[in-house]
């Protein structure tokens, strides 16, 4: 009888034991939930999905904060994700304890595309060795002159292509991430392709689709982050996704090839090439970050943050000059035959007043790219647990009423003093800011420059309709803006 109940004991001590478990890990949660910061309540499993506008992600945020003020958590599915909203907090954050909120978020869909390599989306130590290689490579390669000519360059081949328009109409969002593009494909590989090559295309091709895809990720596939494992197995779009991806890889792949059989250490030609000399230097060391699949995300992650994101910048900032068509600068300072280049923005103040200007009103990554605290961390008088993602809105940044005046108004004034000359403001975060700002800031800044005013010293823009009729305001996404789509015809000057 003793012997019979024992199993029946022993099944009873073991249920008892795991209940206080679960008991113990729900009230630890239960007690973190109760120190983290104020934010509406969510839902089993799907968390505040139905509360939120995933097709206006930052006005979503705007609102929260005026409810539950400038730190507040949300629930993307059972995670909790904690939102800065305000510059104070968010250079609180990135800056006073940026050591703390150092960590790249990532989604299970982002971890799935990227497994967590990379400049963007690596962390810890390997973040740390790709991210200073690849800063001390691009100083290597020139980002001053020799990369001004490649920009120069491509501006030229830019120019000839808007002059085969001859006055039709045209949308131009082909021409101008043709144009960026070519200029990262010059930096990372070393060449540039034909604008009407197949494989250039394709490679182009997917990376937009890539980036549309993760500026709405979170918001479009809210099933992939909540059920990953099951929706491995079932057809979707996450699954183009993820065969895009591969795509973009087998691309950049061959590229690898063709420099690992023509490669000479002593004379690196390309950001690839830099690559490939560190794998072999660093060879010997088992913590090295540098090997192949690195190589590849690195890469690619050149051209997320560099080619797509800046042809974004110009599209909107054509988009603008029509409607605002200030430019006699260029004309006084540059004229029009000599080339545009870095040295000629420092007499430029109201052109560069412009640039600063576009930046703010198209505020690009409203939300930045989400971050993780490294560590249990205690943020105003609030915790927030190791792991947590957090989003530092940018845009509440860029669109503070104490610093500018007419956030929802384009005013080069904002970034102008009485005497015109450029003002600088600490609120100017389109990059982000602190040991995570984006690497690529002073490329973006060369491309911006070269190629806008190469076109406005080349040509009259001329909208389809009235100038006064257009609308500046950006579509947004979950993660980023985009201008809406415009056509417009070119004359030459």
């Amino acid at each position: 009888m003793l012997c019979a109940m024992e199993p029946f004991g022993l099944t009873s001590i073991l249920l008892l034991c795991g209940t206080c478990l679960l008991f113990m890990a729900i009230q630890r949660k239960t007690s973190e939930r109760r120190r983290m910061p104020p934010g509406p309540f969510p839902l089993p499993l799907i968390g505040n999905f139905l509360q939120l506008d995933t097709k206006n992600f930052p006005r979503s945020m705007e609102k929260l904060s005026q409810k539950y003020g400038p730190v507040f958590t949300i629930y993307l599915g059972s995670a909790p994700a904690v939102v800065l909203y305000g510059h104070d907090v968010v250079m609180e954050a990135l800056v006073t304890q940026g050591d703390e909120f150092t960590d790249r978020g990532a989604s299970p869909i982002l971890t799935k595309t990227t497994n967590g390599t990379g400049i963007g989306f690596s962390n810890g130590e390997t973040w740390k060795q790709i991210r200073h290689f690849a800063e001390t490579t691009l100083d290597m390669l020139g980002m001053g002159q020799n990369i001004e000519k490649k920009i120069q360059k491509e501006a030229g081949f830019l120019v000839e292509r808007l002059k085969s328009t001859n006055g039709r109409t045209f949308d131009p969002t082909s021409f101008l991430s043709q144009t960026t593009t070519n200029i990262l494909c010059s930096i990372s590989f070393g060449k540039r392709f034909n604008y009407e090559d197949k494989n250039f295309l394709r490679f182009l091709h997917l990376g937009i689709i890539q980036w549309n895809f993760h500026s709405r990720c979170q918001g479009h596939n809210p099933l992939y982050n909540i059920f990953p494992t099951i929706l491995d197995y079932l057809p979707g779009s996450h699954q183009k996704i993820f065969k895009n991806t591969e795509e973009l890889k087998q691309f950049v792949s061959r590229q690898v090839d063709v420099h690992q059989k023509t490669l000479q250490p002593e004379h690196p030609r390309d950001f690839i090439d830099a690559f490939l000399i560190k794998m072999e230097q660093e060879r010997q060391n088992s913590h090295s970050a540098f090997d192949h699949p690195n190589l590849v995300r690195s890469t690619l992650d050149l051209f997320t943050g560099g080619a797509q994101s800046t042809s974004l910048v110009l599209k909107y900032g054509l988009l603008v000059v029509m409607k605002y068509p200030k430019v006699h600068e260029i004309d006084s300072v540059i004229g029009p035959s000599q080339t545009p280049c870095m040295a000629d923005l420092d007499k430029m103040p109201y052109t560069d007043a412009v640039i600063h200007e576009i930046h703010r009103c198209l505020a690009l990554v409203p939300l930045n790219l989400p971050r993780t605290v490294i560590k249990d961390t205690f943020f105003r008088q609030y915790f927030i647990p190791k792991g947590t993602t957090v989003f530092p809105a940018l845009k509440s940044s860029l669109y503070d009423s104490r610093e500018f005046p007419n956030p929802q108004q384009f005013d080069v004034g904002h970034f102008l003093d009485k005497k015109g000359a450029l003002r600088k403001s600490e609120f100017f975060i389109p990059f982000s800011t602190g040991k995570r700002g984006c690497l690529g800031k002073k490329l973006i800044d060369i491309m911006i420059f070269i190629l806008l005013t190469t076109i406005l010293q080349h040509f009259t823009l001329k909208p389809l309709g009235d100038p006064g009729d257009l609308d500046t305001s950006p579509t947004t996404g979950f993660l980023t803006v985009a201008p809406k789509s415009y056509q417009l015809s070119v004359a030459p000057r």
